[in-house]
């Protein structure tokens, strides 16, 4: 991990992305409490408030991205590669997580366990374990990996790649970072 980069480097439009479960609503949460800016989940963006997931129309969800995409100032936090392009020309950082699969399989069940509301997520009190996503994380995730990394890549912005929770956490506490877990 490379701890030479500041927060601050990374400027004030921060992309996250990274494998479902790897932690991105936590840390843009985090990089939010830290400084001013504004996290932003797309999850909220691309589903309605208070459901079990159900997605809003393609256009309203890009509608909203556009919109968030245009403020000044945010920590965005969600792959939807769809629109991203959009998210990177626009953004001043990048963070790619990468955590492996059996990682965010623990973190996926420990979250549908959880009495307490995810961070970024819906604002239901719980989730279930639901078979799409098991098979999102297993066969779908690994393959979007591949792309993740090659959008790093040939990213031409302040960047960081953290391999693993360890690296997440190392470097949220060189930043003064206060992770909290939902």
């Amino acid at each position: 991990m490379n701890h030479a980069l500041s927060l601050e480097a990374l400027g004030p439009r921060i992309c996250i992305i990274g494998p479902s479960n790897s932690g991105k609503s936590t840390l843009a949460d985090a990089i939010s409490r830290k400084t001013d800016l504004p996290a932003v989940h797309l999850d909220q963006l691309h589903h309605f408030p208070g459901s079990h997931w159900i997605p809003r129309a393609q256009a309203d969800f890009f509608q909203l991205h556009a919109e968030a995409v245009r403020q000044e100032k945010w920590v965005m936090e969600g792959n939807y590669t769809k629109c991203i392009e959009a998210r990177l020309a626009r953004a001043t950082g990048l963070i790619l997580l990468e955590v492996k699969v059996p990682v965010a399989l623990l973190r996926y069940i420990r979250r549908c366990y959880s009495s307490r509301p995810r961070i970024g997520g819906l604002g239901v009190s719980s989730e279930h374990v639901n078979l799409a996503m098991l098979k999102y994380i297993i066969l779908t995730a690994p393959q979007n990996r591949k792309r993740h990394k090659t959008l790093y890549d040939q990213a031409s912005l302040s960047k960081l790649l953290l391999h693993s929770p360890d690296d997440v956490k190392a470097c949220s506490e060189y930043w003064g970072l206060k992770l909290t877990h939902h």
